[in-house]
């Protein structure tokens, strides 16, 4: 037997997320008349508005946002009841939804993904990229049942440390420090750098102000492989942590700094009771991964 969350729950959360009827229409599958007729039973049902309807779309009411999470929890248990069922009975079916950024999707997920595929042929995988915020709030919202991020991450969440990722300074093949190793302040005090705007806060702020780095002096890229094309034609120097820098290629040295920086990546999800099984599985794939890698 298969138990599926209610319609109207699913509704209700998609379009709070989504933002619009049409757009959540598109996610669920099924025609705006619908997700309208969902949504004004549902709030009939309860006895007040959920939304306010404006011309570009809609945003909860504050008695929508107080029964958002209520919900949330609710289509969570119930989707962890469906693979319970299943594996009960032997399917071994489900889903995981998995966030993350650039470096993690092109250097560790295609593995750790083929290797879960490889365990559990009939689980489905999707993937959603975003800034370290972006896939926290969507895990949080629980729109995404896991997430690569990096620390620090707000209380809430299960958070599993997995790798210290070391910053380095990005440089053209005719920049070298003075004692010829590490970036000191004398070597970039009349600098600019280029990074991506999303990526100036925590470890890279920490950097640049460390080594008093005026916000004049920095001018912001689209991502990291434009980043290194940038410093490669002199246009300033860049700092990207070694994981963005394995398969990026480019005429470019690259240099530690004098004092260690580190961004600390790792995996957040809820906590095991509002965890799947496939969910749970996922996670022991990636923690098996790094262990093995690292």
């Amino acid at each position: 037997m298969t138990y599926m969350p209610n319609f109207s729950y699913q509704v209700f959360a998609t379009v709070a997320n989504q933002k619009t009827f049409a757009a959540a229409a598109k996610s669920l599958r099924v025609t705006p008349s619908a997700i309208s007729h969902s949504i004004n039973a549902f709030e009939k049902e309860l006895g007040f508005p959920l939304f306010l309807r404006n011309r570009t779309g809609v945003r909860l009411t504050e008695n929508g946002k107080q029964i958002l999470p209520l919900v949330q929890e609710i289509i969570a248990a119930e989707t962890k009841l469906n693979e319970e069922a299943a594996q009960l009975s032997g399917l071994n079916k489900g889903h995981v939804r998995i966030g993350g950024f650039s470096s993690v999707f092109i250097n560790w997920l295609p593995e750790i993904i083929n290797s879960f595929k490889d365990a559990h042929p009939q689980v489905g995988i999707s993937v959603q990229q975003g800034s370290f915020n972006d896939v926290v709030e969507q895990v949080r919202l629980g729109n995404l049942d896991v997430g690569f991020a990096t620390l620090p991450i707000d209380p809430g969440l299960e958070v599993l440390p997995l790798y210290r990722d070391r910053i380095y300074c990005v440089t053209p093949l005719d920049f070298k420090p003075q004692n010829g190793h590490t970036i000191t302040k004398a070597d970039i005090k009349h600098e600019e750098f280029i990074l991506q705007q999303i990526d100036y806060d925590r470890e890279t702020k920490k950097a640049l102000d460390t080594y008093d780095v005026s916000v004049n002096s920095i001018q912001y890229s689209i991502d990291d492989a434009s980043i290194i094309a940038m410093v490669e034609s002199g246009l300033g120097l860049g700092i990207l942590p070694e994981l963005a820098l394995e398969k990026l290629s480019g005429d470019v040295k690259r240099y530690p700094f004098a004092q260690d920086f580190y961004r600390e990546i790792c995996l957040v999800a809820h906590h095991k009771p509002r965890q799947t099984p496939s969910t749970k599985a996922f996670i022991q794939t990636v923690q098996a991964y790094i262990q093995k890698r690292y």
